[in-house]
């Protein structure tokens, strides 16, 4: 019985905690990724571009609400250089966003440092606590 109630426990947990973290990515090489596909058919992530400002890479890409209501996000930007290692990651914090409905919303980051040469943008749904 208590097995039971343990492997309960678990799975309630991990469903429970698994679309507050999940969400969508989009690669200024054209790569996108779905981890979530109800908030996927809530917000699209498209036309992630960069380009070269000084000796720093310069990223822009457009949120899309495709819903009539309201919706609070978190977006960051994370760097890579030519290995395809993360650039300074840890210090890159989530940026809050609220989008109307059927809003679109271009954001963008400079890259920390010159060895940047690709990005990602990924976007989740925000929760307050």
């Amino acid at each position: 019985m208590k097995k039971i109630f343990l492997l309960a426990v678990i799975i309630y947990g991990v469903a429970g905690c698994a679309p507050h973290t999940a969400g969508l990515m989009a690669s200024s090489t054209g790569e996108q990724r779905v981890d979530n596909s109800a908030f996927n058919s809530e917000v699209s992530v498209q036309q992630v571009m960069t380009r070269l400002n000084g000796d720093l890479l310069t990223a822009a890409g457009t949120i899309s609400s495709k819903v009539a209501t309201d919706l609070r996000l978190q977006y960051k930007f994370t760097w890579y250089d030519l290995n395809g290692l993360t650039i300074e990651d840890e210090g890159v914090s989530w940026k809050s966003l609220k989008l109307h409905g059927k809003q679109q919303m271009q954001v963008s980051a400079v890259a920390p440092n010159i060895t940047a040469v690709r990005c990602e943008l990924y976007v989740r749904k925000a929760f307050s606590n």
